[in-house]
């Protein structure tokens, strides 16, 4: 693609950057194919494709995003779909994480929609405040049925639309807080390797017990186990919703306690458990790279990061002599893990090997709609993304659905009654856990 950014726009290392990427594309279109928006709504603009251009026009005339540019970016899930499919090799996901942090700074939204994005960016990445927000939530999930709605889907919601796929997100109730940071976890007999669990931040309100369940198993192993004292949010959620600021900040904290806890009793990974926090976590070198202080930091970190499976896939997994059965599962194979970061048959592999029979879901690329804020922030579109989820997944009758990521496992949880687990947790039983639970 032909590019006509001056010299001055290209003193800037995120323009140039950007730059590269539009010059790698092709417009050879097989990004339509598997992009979820295009597969259902139809519409160029919410394509890859489409939404290059809008972003390539916004970025060389260094306009103010309009309203239409916006409204397709917003749509955006980020799943990457795209950069799976592309053969040119265009990165997508840094362009349109561009395009985000551009919009936040000069498009002023309606006042009620900043309000609720300020909400979501402040809420959410404190375990504590959400914690308190799911309760709440959970007192006016009675009330969401007496919110007004249109009875036609519409790609633009409207707030309190919003606020009902919000409440309707909430839990029936919530499980007892895990183990808190500064917490160490020896192995079981001869210590192997020590790694930090990432602890997360919506996980470890919803789902404790995922990585309790990595805990288990990892000591079991002989692995000790370090949850990192005053460690936050990775960034992921406010990156999304183009807060580059906070998340930077949050990215430059975690490295700094990471790259201490190193020094003190060295780390083989920094495993992590939610597949959308490792996407980011193994970008920090990237998004850090014009930082003098944090740019080699940063890059050191994201080499440590590590999917749980990536890790598991390096160790000789024991199996258990209890009985599990022929459990059929199905896998979902979140867009984080897939196309964000390449992770496709470990976890299948490791499933198979534990004794599960592991079924493939149709149109397995497709996002079930959940990708951070966005089963929030466009409930329409997510909505019938995971019933297209859901219904794939129902063909290969499973006894269970495994993910490993927990937007996933909460999005495709309120389409079926089928026990959503993590992978982890599978594999914990296989080797001796308990059985995974809901709690």
């Amino acid at each position: 693609m032909k590019t006509e950014f001056s010299l001055a726009q290209l003193a800037d290392p995120d323009i140039a950057e950007a730059d590269k990427i539009l010059r790698a594309c092709v417009h050879c279109g097989f990004c339509t194919a598997t992009c979820p928006t295009y597969v259902l709504l139809g519409d160029e603009l919410d394509s890859p494709r489409g939404r290059i251009y809008l972003i390539k026009e916004m970025l060389e005339k260094n306009r103010p995003p309009t309203q239409e540019v916006v409204k397709h970016i917003d749509r955006c899930l980020s799943c990457l779909a795209c950069m799976t499919t592309c053969p040119s090799g265009v990165n997508y996901m840094h362009l349109v994480d561009q395009a985000r942090a551009r919009i936040e700074r000069d498009y002023a939204r309606p006042l009620a929609e900043r309000a609720l994005r300020a909400v979501l960016a402040w809420v959410l990445p404190r375990p504590g405040l959400f914690r308190a927000s799911m309760i709440l939530a959970r007192l006016g999930r009675p009330l969401a049925a007496l919110l007004p709605i249109s009875k036609t889907a519409s790609p633009s919601p409207t707030l309190l639309r919003r606020i009902k796929a919000m409440l309707a997100l909430a839990p029936g109730r919530l499980p007892a807080s895990g183990p808190s940071g500064g917490t160490t976890f020896p192995p079981l007999g001869a210590r192997r390797g020590r790694v930090a669990l990432l602890q997360g931040c919506a996980q470890q309100v919803l789902a404790p017990r995922i990585n309790q369940a990595a805990i288990n198993l990892l000591t079991r192993h002989g692995i000790e186990v370090v949850l990192v004292k005053d460690e936050q949010c990775c960034g992921a959620l406010t990156h999304h919703l183009g807060r580059d600021g906070d998340a930077l900040a949050r990215a430059r904290a975690n490295i700094t306690v990471w790259l201490e806890e190193a020094g003190r009793g060295g780390l083989d990974a920094i495993l992590v458990t939610t597949s959308g926090c490792g996407t980011v976590i193994k970008d920090y070198g990237f998004m850090l790279r014009e930082d003098r202080d944090f740019a080699s930091p940063a890059a050191r970190i994201s080499a440590l990061a590590k999917d749980i499976t990536e890790y598991l896939s390096g160790i000789d997994l024991r199996p258990s002599q209890q009985q599990h059965g022929d459990i059929v599962v199905a896998y979902h194979s979140a867009c984080s893990l897939q196309h964000g970061q390449k992770i496709t048959q470990l976890p299948k592999e490791l499933l198979s090997k534990s004794g599960f029979v592991v079924k493939d879901v149709p149109e397995s690329h497709l996002c079930c709609g959940s990708a951070g804020t966005y089963n929030i922030l466009q409930p329409d579109i997510a909505s019938r993304l995971r019933d297209r989820k859901v219904a794939n997944i129902a063909m290969v009758k499973p006894d269970m659905i495994a993910a490993g990521n927990i937007g996933c496992m909460v999005q495709i949880a309120g389409g079926t009654s089928v026990p959503v687990v993590h992978t982890i947790e599978l594999l914990d039983w296989a080797t001796g856990g308990a059985k995974p639970g809901l709690s």
